[in-house]
């Protein structure tokens, strides 16, 4: 399988319909020549929380949304990519739910963390837990056994109840490999692509560390579940929030990553006018990536840009997004805020919004992400240009979800008939079709309010110039009979 460099959709399997089955008419019917990229279909699988991110098992489709013939048929026009939260499983899966009942004697049971695998007499020690990246009060919860009447304590990276609804996997036992095993069996059966490793920077525990990332363990365990996807034909796209170092080792380990960089790069280059710290962003950074601007959560901040932003500038730029109605996701831990209490993890709105829904600036953003080497992804919502969905946030409690509209086929219509969508689908079919994105990319002199970028390859050659005054942007590139042309975006 290699992996196409063209454009891709994310969205979730009823954000563009209501389900499966509407969402291939609608990309058949609307985006045939838009997604040759392939689509990202978000967890599509029987699921207990998160919106698919707690799943209960792969080996089924949430009958709501479909079955797997509807997959496939997506897959016989489009490249599939699917997620496997690779750290956890939902507290009301099969397996889990057979601890619940029977404890240490389920046959279950080794594919979880009791803590006694961490501890050596289970008892948690603060001091260790103080060194860990949490992204909850603490990283284990609390069960009652139902023949027992025994507590046992299991490790929950995630989840925002007590206790949780997302159990963490033990990479390391012999059980879960196998279940690895089972689910990528059944992807390939399914003629899924591409697999997008989703929160893998939290599978190794070990004190004494953030518990996050941890090397050399990390990479073991890649080398495995990569060797695993290769004999099946699957392309691995590990998904990891942390500090761009971070990233940068994974891609010299080989792997496909996420440029988790380049969303707030953009942004912060389009509001303040100043394209210097793009530059020599785009100067340095890995090609071997994917590229987005929005997603299902928000725009990377912290800990994705330490030490690439200064905490004040950022500030300003928050600032701006929460007039424009964004809302904020928040470090927890003290010890990973930055020293001036600086703590946002990510800004939540539609990117659209955080450009104060302004076309040109939008179509300038997409284009400096479509000219970035990478696989670009655009969301479902970035695709429709949708703005800020408050109604759903208040309505859901999760300030996520201020980016996740449900379109209804009358919607998906009418947004494709406003004038900024059918200027991206122009500018996709460009990024798709025109072949120097296969040559050499180059970033050119430019002033401080101005970018200006290139490909090559043999006689062809387009290049990207934005002013970032008037956030008009043009692209000159040179068409089958060698003249050159301008393509006013």
């Amino acid at each position: 399988m290699t992996v196409k460099n063209q454009v891709q959709l994310i969205t979730y399997p009823d954000s563009l319909g209501g389900n499966l089955k509407v969402l291939n008419q609608v990309l058949l019917t609307h985006f045939a020549d838009i997604f040759k990229g392939g689509v990202h279909i978000l967890p599509p699988f029987p699921s207990s929380g998160d919106r698919g991110f707690a799943p209960k098992t792969y080996l089924e489709i949430e009958p709501s949304f479909g079955t797997w013939d509807d997959i496939r048929a997506i897959g016989e026009n489009f490249d599939v990519l699917v997620d496997l939260m690779v750290n956890h499983i939902s507290k009301q899966s099969v397996y889990f739910q057979d601890f619940l009942k029977k404890g240490r004697k389920s046959e279950y049971a080794d594919l979880f963390i009791t803590l006694d695998k961490i501890w050596e007499d289970g008892e948690p020690v603060q001091t260790d837990i103080d060194k860990m990246f949490l992204r909850r009060p603490l990283p284990y919860s609390t069960f009652n056994i139902e023949e027992t009447g025994e507590e046992e304590k299991v490790w929950t990276t995630f989840g925002k109840t007590d206790p949780s609804e997302q159990i963490d996997l033990d990479v390391k036992s012999e059980k879960v490999k196998q279940l690895l095993t089972d689910f990528f069996t059944n992807f390939n059966e399914q003629n899924v692509k591409i697999v997008r490793l989703d929160a893998v920077g939290y599978v190794i525990k070990k004190l004494g560390t953030s518990c996050f990332f941890v090397e050399t363990e990390i990479y073991q365990f890649l080398d495995w579940i990569m060797d695993l996807a290769n004999s099946l034909d699957i392309e691995l796209l590990p998904e990891v929030h942390s500090h761009y170092s971070i990233q940068y080792k994974l891609a010299e380990h080989g792997c496909w990553i996420y440029d988790f960089i380049l969303p707030y790069q953009i942004l912060d280059t389009l509001i303040n006018k100043s394209s210097t710290t793009l530059v020599d962003y785009l100067k340095n950074r890995p090609h071997k990536q994917f590229t987005m601007l929005d997603c299902h959560d928000g725009i990377p901040v912290k800990p994705d840009l330490d030490e690439l932003i200064d905490t004040k500038d950022a500030r300003k730029i928050v600032d701006v997004c929460l007039e424009r109605g964004s809302n904020l996701s928040l470090i927890l831990s003290d010890e990973h805020k930055a020293e001036d209490g600086f703590d946002v993890h990510q800004i939540r709105g539609t990117y659209y919004s955080v450009l104060n829904c302004d076309d040109d600036a939008y179509l300038a953003a997409r284009a400096i992400q479509f000219f970035a080497p990478g696989v670009p992804q655009v969301y479902y919502v970035g695709l429709l240009a949708g703005e800020n969905d408050y109604e759903n946030a208040e309505k859901t409690g999760d300030g996520r979800e201020i980016n996740r509209h449900n379109y209804s086929v009358e919607e998906i219509e009418q947004s494709l008939g406003k004038e900024v969508v059918q200027r991206l689908l122009k500018l996709i079919r460009f990024r798709n079709e025109y072949d120097a994105f296969n040559g050499e990319f180059k970033v050119l002199d430019s002033a401080k309010d101005e970018v200006r970028l290139s490909w090559e390859k043999d006689a062809l050659y387009c290049r990207l110039f934005i002013d970032l005054k008037t956030n008009k942007s043009v692209i000159y590139y040179i068409d089958e009979d060698g003249n050159e042309n301008r393509y006013l975006l």
